[in-house]
């Protein structure tokens, strides 16, 4: 049923659910191998790609349009497999991944920006900056993503998700009658101020968890990473880019020595812990991730 459902239904608006009331915006889509993704495209200046983690989407990135946009051009898309994004029946392996991204950035004529990853995401900037150094100006990887990866996640959420090896049809028929639970725990360990979660954020939560086709995916995902352990990993020494890497003070997912030790794999690397925050900071505490950004994205005079 869900190989054969239609494809995702597209809001022509994506709707913050700001702190301070922000404008809507347009929600763009092109095709990438044939594939539709849905993304954010606003503001002008040198161009900022934020990619968001394992079973996101670019809500996740809601409190970064207004700021960012005033300096760059910010764009936020919703992954191959995620979100508002067709979900082909493929691996989603870390070379598959790798070219959708590069994909996205040919089709807007985008020949090179600075990547923001969040989790899982900063795993991808790591693989699209190891493997295609010219296409990255700068590179920040926000509370993600190490080697070893199991044996430092200390989220118990996300150690279930990763090591269940029950069906991917099981799994959708629970998402079904269980996925509000599943939601409100796994955000309660993601968020540190969970006062964050209101029930407007938990029923948005839950509205993507439901969308059609969305676990198989993510199951697939999962399956990929020991690729990206074994591809990408062993070579984080390697990157010699500008890097800051962001950590939230109180991440559950992987704790804070976590980043420290990125932090001493990537030479030259720029460390910041934002307090009172947990694995997604730029969610959590904008007014200080966003300050770090602008000012470490920003071109030398």
């Amino acid at each position: 049923m869900t190989a054969c459902a239609p494809p995702t239904q597209i809001p022509p608006y994506f709707e913050p659910l700001g702190r301070t009331p922000v404008s809507s915006l347009p929600i763009k889509t092109v095709l990438v191998h044939g594939q539709r993704i849905a993304y954010l495209d606003v503001g002008t200046g040198p161009p900022v790609i934020l990619i968001h983690g394992f079973g996101g989407s670019m809500w996740q990135w809601e409190h970064q349009q207004h700021a960012l946009s005033h300096q760059f051009r910010t764009l936020t898309l919703d992954l191959p497999g995620s979100g508002l994004s067709d979900k082909p029946d493929i691996d989603y392996l870390p070379n598959q991944m790798l070219d959708f991204c590069i994909g996205f950035m040919d089709a807007l004529q985008i020949p090179q920006a600075t990547l923001v990853g969040n989790s899982m995401g900063a795993g991808l900037a790591i693989g699209i900056t190891l493997t295609h150094p010219t296409r990255v100006e700068k590179l920040v990887l926000i509370g993600g993503l190490p080697s070893d990866i199991m044996a430092k996640l200390t989220s118990r959420s996300f150690r279930q998700a990763l090591e269940t090896r029950a069906p991917w049809w099981l799994i959708s028929f629970g998402n079904w009658l269980f996925g509000g639970l599943v939601t409100d725990s796994v955000l309660k360990e993601i968020v540190h101020n969970h006062d964050l979660l209101t029930p407007a954020v938990l029923e948005r939560s839950n509205q993507n968890r439901r969308r059609p086709g969305i676990i198989k995916p993510i199951m697939a995902v999962r399956n990929a990473l020991p690729f990206w352990e074994a591809d990408f990993a062993p070579r984080i020494g390697e990157i010699s880019h500008p890097t800051m890497i962001i950590w939230g003070q109180h991440d559950q997912v992987f704790p804070v020595a976590v980043g420290e030790e990125l932090h001493r794999r990537i030479r030259g690397s720029t460390f910041v812990t934002i307090p009172q925050a947990g694995h997604m900071p730029q969610w959590e505490r904008p007014d200080l991730v966003n300050r770090s950004l602008i000012a470490y994205i920003q071109p030398s005079p």
